[in-house]
């Protein structure tokens, strides 16, 4: 048998983390395994959670509480029913895990951080927009 993996996906919300969302869930992820949605927020954004959760982020948090709109309001993420699709999609479909984690800092650094503290086995990102090659 196959150990589940773990999987983070860098998550906000422009078209190419999506993308990378998408792709992720057609071509990498099968069942049992995790994934987890990673959002790093400004280090000057304010937020109720923020004061808590500043240094270490937020607790995983599963796709059932993630789905609430005042859950987006408490961390100051966007509310996308395209991404909450695919999340759902993979839940009931292939019996995907679905947690979100939610960072305030640097993203190089805090993704780096999390690959480091969730013990991710692969991490997908989008492209921000950039080509293959950019000069």
């Amino acid at each position: 048998m196959v150990k589940a993996r773990t999987v983070g996906v860098g998550m906000d919300y422009s078209p190419t983390s999506k993308s990378a969302l998408r792709w992720t869930a057609e071509n990498l992820l099968d069942d049992g395994d995790t994934i987890i949605l990673i959002h790093v927020q400004p280090q000057n954004a304010e937020h109720t959670r923020k004061i808590l959760f500043e240094e270490t982020g937020s607790p995983l948090i599963p796709l059932e509480e993630f789905r609430e709109v005042n859950f987006s309001k408490q961390y100051g993420l966007a509310y996308d029913p395209e991404v909450l699709d695919v999340l759902d999609t993979l839940s009931r479909a292939k019996k995907v895990k679905v947690v979100a984690k939610v960072y305030w800092g640097d993203p190089r650094e805090k993704l780096c951080d999390a690959v480091e503290n969730l013990k991710l086995d692969s991490i997908i990102l989008g492209s921000r927009g950039l080509g293959p090659l950019k000069r």
